[in-house]
């Protein structure tokens, strides 16, 4: 700037970023959030709807040194949610990842920047902490912007004076500690007792326990014995009733005998009466029938025998008749020949019709087969081409199986989209359909995953509702990116003109943008523009490796049109191997850094089913389908002849069933001939019969019937009584049969109740039996618990003691009464270690309290030492300090000096503050007093950045008083000699100078130093002879320094 080269200021409206610079350098170089008073976590500083936040720092290197470049990486879904964001950033040193430690360490001592100082790094949030410093803290940091070696010495010095202090009363403090150790060693002592008698509980619990362990198993195999008695009992039980058994089973089967005989005798007899009665009612019957149809019938035919001769003769002039109309009519009947060979034509005809529409029929059935296969094979073929289809459902399916999180968001979105103002899209990644799969590789590699998984809103109100409802109150981590609609179907702006992007796709092999590589909602597609930039990476192939080797192309791609650089990303194939290159502009070199990773598979957006899958099908479905449209028209033209020959055959079958009913017709005819011709030959043997020769036989049948009838009678007589003795007889074996029954019965129920008690004791067996075996089990099981637990050759003789119950409830009471009393005493397995280890500290205690008095005199001289030195440290570098101070306040047209006060100095007349500052401005200007935090007039003003870092020539060499505080000599004297005690006896007349507070920069009496408001703070030499550090140093007090005596 014009006011000087070492001061450097950002300048611009509200909003526009000064303080983001101010925040980038404090993170960047180590520093945490609450340095900065704006958050507590690092996270909240990632600008709103990006993922991460990067931070790059190149830092100016020391003459002939490494130049540190320092990289922080905060990234949103990294660290614990809780968190206060320690594990979301990652941190890098010239490209090699390492630990926030190693930055701090670095930053620290290589360059000496100390972010946590407010004299180094001031942040426009933290103005008020520095305004409210107190004197001691102004002075710890001034201490440590001017030099970490003299603030250390600075704190060691208050150490040792805090102990030098409080060394009067040690030996009271060690007497007071001995007897506060000596009261405690006698409380533990009783606890140790306590405890003693808790290890004898212990031990007699164990005892008891093992007791229980075998008294539990003498109760057991006593139950046992009981239940084996049991069952011999009830075994013997058993016996006695399946003996009981025997005879009335044997009675059972001798009455079963008896009644089987009886029923078979009955059976017999039976089978007798019925054939007796059927006897009986056959002859009757017979003889009945005899009188009452045959008689009747002869005595009406003998009484008709005149009438039949007159009706023959009516008949055979009847049948004379319709013989000659039949004769008459078979002259107009067709020959039957004929008949025969034109039906044998027609059916050579029909046949061969037949066999032609048989074979167009087998044809179509084949053919027709073959379009039923490939239609149902087409079918098939689509149903799962219509379930592979929707790929982006299949991919959405496998999204949310693997990311539960998302599983539970995507539930809630879709069954509460009547929530919304607006459509809500996503996962964006089930919503974007690439259009192969190179496409899909290179933007899954392009785009975050915390993209992939975002859900686009419309809408603020929208975004709102989607965070509370998911994030905050189902506790559901959830991205949202919102978009503008009407931004949707915008054209995007391009970084290459159209031109540029001709000559880009013509001689050096891309093929287009990323966005017009996939297919994706406009809202969608807005939100992976703006948040990736999606718009202006370039696609390519093969060819774009040839123009990286040859044509110098990312140079090419990496100029502006108008003039300038600006940074490129684009993807290609190298032998069909998928690239990325990224170009980033080094902002002290300008140089084009290019950075190239191979691209590897797609694992969000690959298909959800195999591509080759759906070729597969769709070749198949094309290849049904031509084989339908092949087979078809043969189809038809096939039952076109069918329709035609059966048709034709119609005509023919109709012509042959006429000639079969003509052929039927004339075979009936002629039936009906020979029927006439056998009537009238009947009826002329009926015309010419002999009439009392007729009378004659009729009335010998009759008499024949007389004779049978009575005949018929007497043998119906005889069955009839041979009926009534089969009756009598079974009803005599029915009566004997039923007393068997009721025997057998009464013998039956009694076998049933004999039966039913033994398979109640069969039951009780099987339980008894079952119980026993249980009891047994259990037995062995405790016998070998008993015998692990508590072996009875080794404890047998220790569990007989009498002091021991031998009941097993008692035992159990015992036990308990020995766990309460355990509980009631608390377990401290460190007593016994906490009373060694008192018992050590008396004795030390003891021994420290004889050696109190010479260690005394040893730390009053080394404490005399160690500030003889930092009083010339601290006075030389003030001095320096002045010089650089001076200077700089020429150059702001001011005059003014840094005075080093001493505490109770009579020339400290600044009025209670902690310092003035004389400023001598140029010409008739009078001087004036400036308080403290103010900066020097003029038109600079205050310092929005702090002072820049201090160069090589700033250097402020700290005088031959400069060594470190580790090499000064520390002597040892049994007793101290006359230099020694003068000097104990100087800093005692300084001490209670300081009003008896025997401290260094104690909170009462701070040092203070004299500096300006803006000054640079020289830097303390490193031991390496390097110069200088060059971190920023803003002072905004002064400090007073009060020299000691």
């Amino acid at each position: 700037t014009p006011h000087g080269k070492r001061l450097n200021v950002v300048v611009g409206p509200n909003g526009t970023g000064k303080s983001t610079i101010l925040c980038a350098i404090c993170l960047g170089l180590g520093g945490q959030p609450p340095h900065l008073g704006r958050a507590d976590d690092a996270r909240q500083f990632i600008k709103h709807e990006k993922d991460q936040a990067i931070i790059e720092i190149e830092l100016a290197p020391h003459p002939g040194g490494v130049v540190h470049t320092f990289k922080r990486v905060i990234d949103r879904d990294r660290g614990s949610e809780r968190g206060k964001g320690g594990g979301a950033s990652t941190y890098f040193v010239n490209g090699k990842k390492v630990n926030k430690k190693s930055v701090v360490e670095l930053v620290s001592g290589s360059y000496h920047i100390h972010i946590d100082n407010l004299c180094t790094f001031l942040p426009q949030d933290k103005v008020g902490n520095f305004s409210g410093f107190d004197k001691q803290s102004l002075l710890v940091e001034t201490e440590k912007s001017l030099s970490m070696n003299l603030h250390l010495t600075h704190e060691k010095l208050i150490e040792m004076e805090k102990e030098l202090s409080t060394s009067g009363t040690d030996v009271n403090s060690l007497k007071e500690e001995l007897e506060k150790l000596r009261k405690e060693q006698e409380r533990i002592e009783r606890e140790k007792e306590l405890m003693e008698q808790r290890a004898t509980l212990l031990e007699k619990l164990d005892l008891l326990e093992k007791k229980r362990a075998w008294l539990t198993f003498d109760q057991k195999r006593e139950e046992a014995k009981r239940a084996k008695e049991e069952r011999e009992k009830l075994k013997k039980a058993k016996k006695e009733a399946d003996r009981g058994l025997r005879p009335l089973k044997v009675k059972m089967e001798e009455a079963e005998a008896k009644r089987g005989q009886v029923q078979a005798r009955f059976k017999s007899l039976e089978n007798k009466a019925k054939k007796d009665r059927a006897a009986y009612e056959k002859h009757l019957n017979q003889s009945t029938r005899m009188w009452d149809e045959n008689l009747d019938s002869e005595m009406s035919e003998y009484r008709t025998i005149d009438a039949h001769q007159r009706n023959a003769e009516k008949a055979v002039n009847k049948c004379k008749a319709r013989l000659a109309e039949l004769e008459k009519e078979g002259n107009d009947l067709p020959d039957v020949k004929e008949l025969e060979a034109e039906a044998k034509k027609v059916h050579e005809e029909m046949r061969a019709y037949r066999q032609k529409i048989e074979a167009d029929k087998k044809k179509q059935r084949t053919a027709l087969g073959r379009i039923k296969d490939a239609e149902s094979e087409r079918k098939q073929s689509e149903r799962e081409l219509d379930v592979i289809k929707d790929d982006k459902k299949l991919r959405l399916q496998r999204l949310l199986g693997q990311r539960k999180n998302l599983k539970d968001s995507y539930a809630f979105v879709s069954q509460n989209r009547k929530m919304f103002r607006r459509p809500v899209w996503g996962p964006i990644a089930a919503d974007v359909v690439p259009n192969d799969q190179l496409s899909a590789k290179f933007i899954e590699q392009h785009v975050s995953t915390a993209t992939w998984t975002s859900y686009v809103v419309e809408c603020r109100e929208d975004y709102d509702l989607l965070y509370r409802e998911v994030r905050e109150k189902l506790k559901v981590p959830i991205n949202i990116v919102q978009v503008d609609p009407k931004k949707n179907g915008a054209a995007p702006r391009r970084v290459y003109s159209d031109e540029k992007f001709q000559l880009l796709k013509n001689e050096h092999g891309f093929r287009g943008y990323m966005d017009e590589m996939i297919t994706a909602s406009p809202s969608v597609a807005q939100a992976l523009m703006n948040r990736h930039n999606i718009h202006a990476v370039l696609v390519g192939d093969d060819a774009v490796q040839n123009s990286l080797d040859r044509k110098d192309l990312v140079n090419f791609l990496c100029t502006k049109e108008g003039g300038g650089t600006q940074n490129a990303c684009f993807f290609y194939t190298n032998s069909g191997v998928p690239f990325r290159c990224t170009t980033k502009l080094s902002r002290y070199s300008g140089e084009v850094l290019e950075e190239y990773q191979q691209v590897p598979d797609a694992r969000i957006l690959k298909p959800g089913t195999d591509p080759s899958r759906r070729t597969a099908l769709q070749e198949r479905i094309a290849q049904c389908e031509a084989t339908i449209e092949e087979l078809r028209p043969g189809v038809d033209e096939a039952q076109g002849r069918i329709d035609a020959m059966t048709k034709e055959g119609g005509g023919l079958a109709k012509r042959q069933k006429e000639i079969g009913k003509d052929k039927q017709y004339i075979k009936q005819f002629r039936k009906r001939v020979d029927n006439a011709q056998d009537k009238l030959a009947e009826a002329e043997e009926n015309a010419n019969g002999d009439t009392d020769r007729m009378k004659a036989d009729q009335i010998k049948k009759i008499k024949t019937i007389i004779n049978k009838s009575i005949e018929g009678a007497e043998k119906a007589g005889t069955a009839h009584d041979a009926a009534m003795k089969s009756t009598a007889a079974l009803t005599g074996v029915k009566m004997m049969e039923g007393g068997l029954s009721e025997r057998l019965q009464k013998i039956s129920d009694e076998l049933y109740e004999k039966e039913k008690e033994t398979a109640e004791l069969a039951n009780q067996l099987k339980a008894a039996d079952d119980d026993y075996n249980f009891k047994k089990e259990k037995l062995k099981k405790l016998l070998k618990e008993a015998e692990e637990f508590a072996p009875r050759d080794v404890w047998d003789e220790r569990l007989q003691r009498e002091d021991l119950p031998s009941d097993l409830d008692e035992v159990f009471d015992a036990i308990e009464e020995a766990k309460q009393k355990i509980d009631s005493i608390t377990d401290n397995p460190h007593l016994l270690r906490q009373y060694e280890e008192r018992k050590k500290e008396i004795a030390l205690l003891e021994e420290q309290l004889e050696s109190a008095g010479s260690e005394k005199e040893r730390r009053l001289q080394d404490l005399s030492d160690k500030l003889e030195n930092y009083q010339s440290r601290l006075t030389n570098i003030i001095s320096q300090v002045n010089v650089k101070f001076s200077a700089y306040m020429s150059e702001v047209n001011c005059a003014g000096e840094i005075r080093l006060y001493k505490g109770g100095s009579e020339n400290s007349d600044n009025d209670g503050r902690v310092g003035t500052l004389q400023l001598q401005g140029l010409g008739d200007r009078d001087p004036r007093q400036v308080p403290r935090g103010v900066g020097p007039p003029g038109p600079l003003g205050p310092d929005p950045l702090g002072r820049g870092a201090l160069r090589e020539h700033d250097h402020v060499p700290h005088g031959p008083t400069e060594p470190h505080e580790e090499s000064v000599p520390v002597r040892r004297r049994d007793k101290p000699g006359p230099r020694r005690a003068e000097r104990a006896a100087r800093v005692q007349a300084d001490r209670r100078e300081l009003h008896g507070h025997a401290r260094i920069a104690r909170p009462e009496r701070p040092l203070r130093t004299v500096l300006p408001d803006h000054a640079q703070a020289p830097a303390e030499p490193r031991g390496d002879g390097e110069r200088g550090h060059h971190g920023a140093v803003r002072l905004q007090r002064a400090a007073q320094l009060r020299k000691p005596a």
